[in-house]
């Protein structure tokens, strides 16, 4: 390492404003303080320094996501053999390579297409590369079929990079989560591959079903009427859905982590979970269809509800930054995503438009907060004539 770290050391002059290779600054810094603390402080002024900076935040949350990208890799061969009827001849490792095999070219394509153009826009400015990417380019695989072409997890991609974020200015400066843009991308772009009765299964023939996941999703099992299911799958992860958004079990052990390390905001998490339950409550007591009977903790078991409230709300760049507004914000989104679930089979994933939606109304419901604040605070001052 201090080899690498001298190499980054001596090759920093060269790539100066001024320089030969100034074109390159954003590119080797970029690397340079992803690998190493920089020994850089403030140039003027006082300022306090945190060990933890925007990189290593990133980093944590990278880490939170991997438990749920491992049974991802895991389900995805669970879900090919299982199609085939050989799991009972199909190892651990075996079920897990094929996963990998399969969800790794994803992950290098969302990668590739999004730090490529990041890399472009902050050479062309010439700032730094901004660190958001390492989270939405690990989580944007996460949320997409298994059976989803290359060409659209990239045009997402850079669709989300561009549109979700670099027109608003780059990282922290973004409305809406990146992810999830480049979610509702395709669901809106390419709805044959991205909807249907056989909910995030894009397959005709054995051949191409046995490739990905092989049956309808618990969800859209249940838009039809169909409620059957194992819970314990579903908690697990055993089931048919988008990679990393099948086990419960995976996904709260990322929560754990984000809520341990102060990094993901657990009002936020809670708030949305409450939200969901009260609107499942709220429709089984006036329960008109079979959906609307199921009960109110298996929506928290099924779809992308347990990934979208503890990743993809918690955004702390899109979400409210009020302490209240957090607890409204995530209420909203939790109740939102079983009402457009439930009563809209057209959307029968209601967590993406729920968490779109509050992200566009987030500003919004931190400015009347404050607003609240301020006006309390002046009833109780005491104003002297």
């Amino acid at each position: 390492m201090k080899a690498i770290r001298n190499f980054f050391e001596n090759t920093k002059p060269h790539v100066q404003k001024g320089s030969k290779f100034h074109w390159l600054h954003s590119t080797h810094d970029a690397f340079f303080t992803l690998l190493f603390v920089q020994k850089d402080t403030s140039k003027s002024g006082t300022h306090i320094h945190d060990y933890t900076d925007l990189k290593r935040t990133m980093g944590i949350v990278v880490l939170s996501v991997v438990p749920a990208l491992l049974f991802g890799m895991y389900n995805v061969g669970y879900q090919h053999f299982g199609a085939l009827g050989q799991l009972a001849d199909t190892t651990f490792f075996q079920l897990f390579l094929f996963g990998f095999l399969k969800v790794l070219p994803v992950i290098i394509v969302s990668y590739v297409s999004g730090l490529g153009i990041e890399f472009i826009f902050a050479q062309l400015r010439g700032h730094e590369v901004n660190e958001g990417f390492l989270v939405s380019g690990i989580l944007i695989p996460l949320i997409m079929p298994i059976n989803t072409p290359l060409w659209m997890i990239a045009v997402a991609t850079a669709f989300a990079v561009v549109f979700g974020k670099e027109v608003f200015g780059g990282t922290g400066m973004n409305i809406w989560n990146p992810a999830l843009v480049a979610r509702a991308f395709l669901f809106f772009a390419y709805p044959a591959q991205m909807s249907g009765d056989s909910v995030w299964i894009s397959a005709s023939g054995i051949e191409k079903m046995a490739d990905g996941f092989t049956g309808a999703t618990p969800m859209a099992e249940a838009v039809l009427g169909n409620i059957e299911f194992s819970a314990w799958d579903a908690f697990i992860g055993l089931i048919p859905g988008s990679i990393g958004e099948t086990s419960a079990l995976a996904i709260l052990i990322g929560a754990l982590i984000l809520i341990v390390t102060g990094v993901g905001s657990w009002r936020i998490m809670l708030s949305t979970i409450v939200g969901g339950a009260f609107m499942g409550v709220l429709l089984n007591l006036f329960a008109v269809n079979t959906y609307m009977e199921l009960e109110f903790w298996k929506h928290l078991i099924i779809g992308g509800f347990a990934f979208g409230a503890i990743f993809m709300a918690t955004d702390p760049v899109s979400a409210a930054q009020t302490v209240r507004g957090k607890w409204i914000y995530g209420f909203l989104v939790g109740v939102l995503a079983i009402l457009i679930r439930v009563l809209n089979p057209a959307f029968p994933e209601g967590m993406m438009l729920a968490i779109l939606l509050m992200n566009t109304f987030a500003p919004l419901i931190d400015h009347y907060v404050i607003q609240g604040n301020i006006k309390r605070r002046l009833k109780r001052a005491q104003v002297n004539a």
